[in-house]
């Protein structure tokens, strides 16, 4: 695997951007204190750390991103402007053509009612571009970041799209004018591991032919130590170690960061055989695609062909595969949150035969965790309201609501202060704890989970994984997991089911798969995943 390691780096290469003394403050509350660090071209410099630590904010602090109301102080230097206190307009000059950022949320970040071909190329308009000679460059750009059959993505909507596409869609976005610097803040998130190193590897290469400058944010330290040169580790809001990339893992001297590098996420449980909750029977899912004036269905995309198991009660069912694979598609229809066909038997009463109406009262039996929290959280409720929206619908008092929502926060430990802040105010790992309260909080007896760790850091992620192992024991609670992330799945699941281009490649125990895959593909998921941990 190349790695930027092999770049030849020397101090006497040009400094693009000098961060001196940063600081950001809410209130009398310091969210980053004295940050510093050099970015020289050709190189990627990585932010690390759990999260909240500041890693986000800091990037978003370079282009004029964040609220008004936080206190920004501290040099930001790009060819002797400082960036902080440059007004609006002169930033818009600056943003994607000098400084590009990818953003760690596609769904939040793209807009949902402009298509493809106008998100990636709407800066090249208004740079003058020809409709013909952009629409070209847009086919080149997603062909680029690894999207297969581009033209035809280009007349897709977001929510059309796959959470690796989007990701993709929105790297090719932030290339499209060839910034000096890119700010990749999570970009291999929504993806399997798979296709990670061939987005990194592309990120590589364009940086390499642009002289092209990278901070990478990131919780996964092995993409980390294979394609950086110098690491920056943070914990609340504080710059804990700072050094060349190889020297922090061979040595690390802080004990947060020897945390950080830990890897173990304990063993699934084992558990044994009980009730059937869920049967799903020939469950397929497609979608209809129209053409014409009259917008007619002309035919049928294939998302989930006909597949068929049971989750028992206090069980675990893994589902991995690549972006596109139907992964998502089958978690909506199991919580009919699409149409499907086939037999979806919560309980013995089959979900697709019931109407809303009838379904309601059934909906708290099975709660969902969706991949992007932002998008699925209200953004004009608070973590209170969001936490307590569903048990309103119990007819519980007041005081009985209080102490349920805060014993789902210290559950997914967050503190009970949290209650009054907004999704915008949080981190997106904190954000992705509070959409899991929001589905504990009701007692489901189904939990079906959407990635839910993919945006957390390797210790956050230990802590839901060890979350989810013991509300599993104590409650006797079922999941769907779904994840690209293998070593989560293997410490959580008692069974895994591989799909791949909407089909189901094998279904079995998780020991026996990773011991014995029956295909090439999971063969290759797998030895993907350990190469992770090397």
């Amino acid at each position: 695997m190349h790695s930027i390691q092999d770049v030849n780096y020397c101090k006497n290469t040009p400094v693009l951007l000098r961060v001196q003394d940063l600081n950001i403050q809410h209130d009398q509350q310091f969210l980053v204190q004295n940050l510093s660090f050099d970015v020289y071209a050709g190189q990627t410099v990585a932010i690390v750390g759990e999260s909240g630590s500041g890693k986000s904010i800091s990037s978003l602090a370079l282009l004029g991103l964040l609220p008004k109301n936080l206190k920004i102080t501290g040099q930001a230097l790009l060819a002797s402007q400082n960036l902080l206190v440059l007004p609006p307009q002169q930033l818009r000059q600056i943003r994607g053509q000098k400084i590009a950022m990818i953003f760690q949320e596609p769904m939040t970040a793209l807009n949902p009612l402009h298509r493809v071909e106008k998100i990636v190329g709407e800066t090249l308009v208004l740079q003058g571009w020809s409709k013909d000679k952009t629409r070209a460059r847009v086919i080149q750009l997603l062909q680029d970041v690894g999207i297969t059959e581009a033209e035809d993505k280009l007349k897709r909507y977001p929510h059309e799209l796959s959470g690796g596409q989007r990701q993709r869609v929105m790297i090719a976005m932030a290339l499209a004018l060839e910034p000096d610097i890119l700010i990749a803040d999570e970009p291999t998130t929504a993806l399997d591991v798979t296709l990670q190193a061939q987005i990194l590897n592309l990120l590589k290469s364009l940086q390499q032919q642009r002289n092209m400058a990278m901070i990478l944010i990131s919780h996964d330290l092995n993409l980390v130590r294979r394609y950086t040169d110098q690491v920056l580790v943070m914990h609340k809001g504080y710059v804990v170690e700072q050094g060349p990339t190889e020297q922090i893992f061979r040595a690390p001297e802080q004990a947060y960061t020897r945390d950080l590098l830990r890897h173990d996420f304990g063993e699934a449980l084992v558990v044994a055989e009980q009730a059937v909750l869920l049967q799903l029977n020939q469950l397929a899912v497609k979608f209809p695609i129209k053409h014409g004036l009259l917008n007619r269905v002309k035919d049928y995309f294939v998302a989930v062909e006909p597949l068929s198991f049971h989750v028992e009660q206090g069980q675990s069912i893994g589902i991995v595969g690549e972006s596109g694979s139907g992964k998502s598609s089958l978690a909506l229809a199991v919580a009919r949150l699409i149409e499907s066909e086939g037999e979806i038997m919560l309980r013995g009463q089959n979900l697709n035969h019931l109407k809303e109406k009838q379904l309601r009262p059934l909906r708290s039996h099975f709660q969902m965790v969706f991949q992007d929290p932002f998008s699925s959280l209200n953004p004009r409720l608070n973590v209170e309201q969001t936490i307590g929206e569903g048990l309103e619908i119990r007819k519980l008092d007041a005081s009985e609501i209080q102490a349920q929502i805060d014993e789902a926060l210290q559950k997914v430990e967050l503190p009970i202060s949290f209650k009054s802040r907004y999704p915008h105010e949080l981190s997106g790992g904190q954000r992705q704890r509070v959409a899991l309260a929001r589905a504990l909080v009701l007692r489901p007896q189904l939990l079906i989970l959407d990635e839910p760790t993919s945006a957390l850091d390797r210790s956050t992620q230990r802590s839901i994984v060890t979350l989810l192992r013991n509300l599993q024991q104590e409650y006797q609670m079922s999941y769907i997991f779904i994840s690209h992330d293998l070593q989560v799945v293997k410490a959580l699941c008692q069974k895994v089911l591989v799909l791949h281009h909407a089909q189901v490649m094998e279904f079995q125990e998780t020991t026996q798969l990773f011991a014995h895959p029956q295909t090439e593909y999971t063969r290759k998921l797998i030895e993907a995943s350990q190469y992770e941990l090397r």
